[in-house]
């Protein structure tokens, strides 16, 4: 196609798009102009309804209103209606419904909290001034019902029923309480009769806690905090002071222990350990028990109602136990004070548990600080007593040479120690990094070695020097005895026991010497033969002399038997063995003395002047020696 033909044919086709445009527009246009004339009809319809419209919307909010108005005028009525009801309930009291009675309580505050969303409305003012009246007073009668119900059901405990709680082993027994004089009070069957659990003790039946714990909490919520505090304290605080003076619990100071007689003051800290042990296991267990539930939910109270029921018992008990750790200090308080430690060590855990809260921490501190001041008094009292046994200054005089009371005391001391060994190593553990075991053996060696220089002091206020021996060979054998039948012989091990029996045998030794020598050199005759005869002088011997020996002999062996007749080997085997340690030496020799001499007097004038003894008679009166004749043997 020529360029011509083609200019053409596109000057065609812009005409064409040129009237096409032109059609749309005016299409455009005239839809236009009718939908104007649609709003402007629209408009003017909207404006002949708009009269209708406002009256139909403004009928309906009326209709609204009243349904509204209506409804608000039925719950108020409704509420009104409630009032009277809890009003009535109220009125009856809560003796014959609590539940009931409860239920109206807080059937009023709800009245009241409804009420107070309608202050502006008439009489608003008057109708909650009612219900909150009738509140209070429903609360004042909560009040006394609490009051009433805790005093008719909190009575004191008998001790006979807290005794009846505990195991048969930790009873008193028909002589008197248990725990009284340590000693084999602390034997293995006793530890593990501690270790039984106490039957638990019901304060407050268990029907009445429910019912205390909704009174407490209406109490708490109409805001009477303080009135449900005091009176709780008050009640139950005085029942818990009636039920330990009912078990025998006393108020005693530092100066009413340090008047006591030792007997009356030993018997009150056995009973102390019985009452400390009934009084955390039973009473002040089960008064946490019953506080715990009155007043669960009631944080505010619980610990704080508890702290101050149990605060003047637990100080009553304690100060007891104060006393007797500050008093002044003796041997024989040792094994109490040892008591008295090991139950506030057993109790502790309890005692941790039972007052765990910030409100009883004064309570804890105090228990705490009593068995650390019993600990270290017991301390003390033990390097007293070694003290006192090597100082030991008694006058008293064993004059028949048997075992001194201290000896016997001592030795009781040593035992009860190891009666004591579980506690006592306990105690060292606390307040030393030694070994309790070496501890324990150092004081018992170290005591017994003061005794035996006591002993040894003691030993030389006898004239007689074979008495000195004879006492101290009983009181060494005596020693050496009783380690061996204890459990002190672990400790001190064998060898300790066979140097004692050395010292004993050596004891024995010089008595035979001192004594005998003297009596033995009569039969003894210088430069004498074994031939024998009967004339006046046999052997180079004159009778002048041998009468004279046998004389001599005659003096001293009664003056012997007269005097050691009247000493005391109290041991048995030790007796007999010493009896026949001098018949040994003594008896041969006068048979020897008497076989070659006895012919020269015989044969004379008057022979039973001299001969006074046969063998067989001495023998006799030797058996009579260490019998203690004149003075009554002592008790070991």
């Amino acid at each position: 196609m020529g360029i011509p033909q083609a200019m053409d044919f596109l000057k065609d086709r812009a005409i064409f798009v040129r009237d096409s445009l032109h059609k749309s527009q005016t299409i455009t246009e005239n839809m236009v102009a009718i939908l104007g004339s649609f709003d402007h009809r629209l408009s003017a319809l909207e404006t002949a309804m708009r009269p209708t419209q406002i009256k139909t919307h403004s009928i309906r909010r009326a209709h609204e209103n009243i349904d509204k108005t209506l409804k608000a005028a039925e719950v108020i009525l409704t509420h009104f209606e409630l009032s009277r009801k809890a009003e009535a309930t109220i009125l009856r009291g809560p003796h014959e419904d609590l539940e009931s009675y409860l239920g109206a309580i807080d059937q009023l505050r709800s009245i009241v909290s409804f009420f107070s969303n309608f202050k502006n409305m008439k009489n608003t003012d008057t109708v909650l001034n009612h219900a909150n009246n009738s509140l209070s007073k429903a609360i004042s009668k909560l009040e006394d019902e609490f009051r009433n119900l805790l005093t008719n059901y909190s009575k004191p405990v008998e001790s006979d029923r807290l005794f009846d709680c505990m195991p048969n082993s930790m009873k008193p027994s028909a002589t008197g309480q248990q725990g009284e004089g340590g000693g084999k009070g602390h034997s293995e069957s006793q530890k593990n009769a501690l270790a039984k659990p106490v039957t638990p003790l019901t304060l407050i039946p268990p029907r009445v806690l429910p019912l205390l714990h909704d009174l407490a909490l209406q109490m708490v919520q109409a805001g009477h905090q303080q009135q449900l505090f005091r009176v709780y304290r008050d009640t139950r605080a005085a029942v818990l002071e009636q039920s330990l003076r009912k078990l025998g619990v006393e108020r005693l100071s530092k100066d009413d222990v340090q008047k006591m007689q030792w007997e009356v003051l030993e018997a009150k800290i056995g009973n102390w350990v019985q009452f400390m042990r009934i009084s955390v296991k039973l009473l002040f267990s089960g008064e946490k028990k019953i506080c715990d539930q009155i007043f669960e939910e009631i944080e505010s109270l619980r610990s704080q109602c508890f702290a101050e029921v149990t605060a003047n018992s637990v100080a009553m008990l304690l100060s007891f136990g104060e006393a007797v750790a500050k008093s002044k200090r003796s041997p024989e308080k040792l094994f109490v004070l040892l008591d008295m430690y090991e139950i506030m060590r057993e109790l502790q855990s309890e005692i941790e548990t039972i007052f765990e809260s910030k409100a009883c921490m004064e309570m804890r501190d105090t228990a705490l600080s009593l068995t650390k001041r019993l600990a270290q008094t017991a301390q003390e009292t033990f390097g007293d007593f070694e003290e006192a046994v090597e100082k030991d200054a008694t006058k008293t005089t064993v004059l028949d040479g048997t075992v001194h009371p201290l000896t016997s005391y001592v030795i009781n001391y040593v035992k009860f120690l190891f009666d004591y060994q579980l506690v006592l190593k306990q105690l060292f553990q606390e307040h030393d990094a030694g070994d309790p075991e070496e501890q324990l053996a150092s004081i018992t060696t170290r005591t017994m070695h003061a005794l035996q220089n006591n002993l040894d002091g003691k030993s030389k206020q006898y004239k007689d020097p074979a008495l000195t021996q004879l006492f101290l060979m009983n009181n060494i054998h005596y020693i050496v005895r009783s380690v061996r039948r204890s459990e002190a012989k672990e400790m001190l091990g064998d060898d300790w026991v066979q140097i004692h029996r050395r010292i004993v045998q050596q004891h024995a030794n010089q008595y035979k010497r001192i004594s005998w020598a003297k009596i033995l050199q009569c039969l003894t005759v210088q430069g004498a033969n074994s031939s024998s005869g009967g004339g006046e002088s046999n052997s180079g011997v004159s009778r002048a002399s041998i009468k004279d020996r046998f004389k001599t002999f005659n003096i001293q062996f009664d003056e012997l038997h007269q005097r050691q007749s009247q000493w005391t080997v109290p041991d048995s085997e030790l007796r007999e063995s010493l009896r026949l340690a001098v018949a040994e030496v003594l008896l041969p020799a006068y048979r020897s003395f008497l076989k070659r001499f006895g012919p020269m007097i015989e044969n004379g004038k008057n022979p039973q002047k001299y001969i006074k003894y046969s063998p067989e008679r001495l023998e006799q009166m030797l058996g009579e020696f260490f019998e203690s004749k004149t003075w009554n043997e002592q008790k070991r």
